[in-house]
């Protein structure tokens, strides 16, 4: 496997992305932990990595973290649980993030923002803040953050998420910089609309009673005439996380169907 001996930590990791991306890895061989609020859908995300004859193998290699990733000392100890129990990390997917209200800007609550910025923007603060240090010692490792498409351009009634996607663009290169040559990579990665809960329920907040409609109308945006699927974002992060990418770093790596090409 193209990830053999390696050991990933996943933050959003029973969502569609982060599943997928969690399945993916134990399939090349890495030993994966799945962190996330909801220790339900954790296990649940767990059984249908394995379900099935064919998957099992690749469900054993997946464990399951519950933390909130907006919380420096859940965030932590996730980290270092994990270290402690695999002996390393290689491999930091900063996944975790939410949309937020669909809403003008100047109708969205203080709350609403504070929220989003906790989870999209501090969630990956932290996560750089605890991976780097036990990656420098290593001397390697691959950090990974899910920015998007609307973190080249603004997203009208998403104000807050275009920002926070905005943000953690400007955390990667910064910490690209304080990483120097002790081996360790990180980039961001910019998927355009993903067939997600994410996108269910930005085309509600968008069009509620007519989300086909809302469906219709952004696709139509998209080059590529379609959303793309959480394969097809963990099949880059994959690339990302191998040593095939050994030279990449402080890289934006879009997903998104050409969306951002005009």
């Amino acid at each position: 496997g193209r990830l053999a001996g390696k050991v990933a930590l996943i933050t959003g990791g029973s969502g569609g992305i982060g599943l997928a991306t969690g399945r993916l890895f134990a399939a090349e061989g890495a030993t994966v932990v799945l962190v996330d609020l909801d220790a339900a859908r954790l296990q649940a995300a767990v059984a249908e990595a394995g379900g099935g004859h064919d998957n099992a193998e690749v469900g054993a290699r997946i464990s399951t973290h519950v933390a909130d990733v907006a919380d420096e000392a859940q965030m932590q100890a996730a980290i270092a649980s994990t270290v402690a129990r695999h002996g390393r990390l290689d491999v930091l997917f900063c996944n975790a993030g939410t949309e937020g209200r669909v809403a003008p800007l100047t109708e969205m609550p203080v709350e609403d923002f504070d929220r989003v910025m906790a989870v999209n923007v501090r969630g990956v603060f932290l996560g750089l803040k605890h991976a780097l240090p036990v990656m420098q010692r290593q001397g390697s490792g691959s950090i990974l953050i899910t920015s998007s498409v609307a973190g080249f351009k603004g997203g009208a009634h998403l104000a807050p998420y275009a920002a926070s996607k905005h943000a953690v663009v400007g955390l990667m290169r910064s910490a690209v910089l304080e990483a120097g040559s002790s081996g360790v990579r990180i980039n961001t990665i910019h998927p355009s609309p993903i067939e997600t809960r994410m996108m269910r329920a930005i085309e509600s907040g968008r069009a509620p009673g007519a989300e086909a409609a809302a469906k219709q109308m952004i696709s139509s945006r998209i080059p590529a005439g379609r959303y793309g699927t959480p394969d097809e974002v963990a099949a880059t992060a994959l690339f990302l996380a191998s040593d095939e990418s050994s030279c990449c770093t402080g890289g934006r790596y879009s997903v998104d169907g050409g969306m951002t090409a005009g």
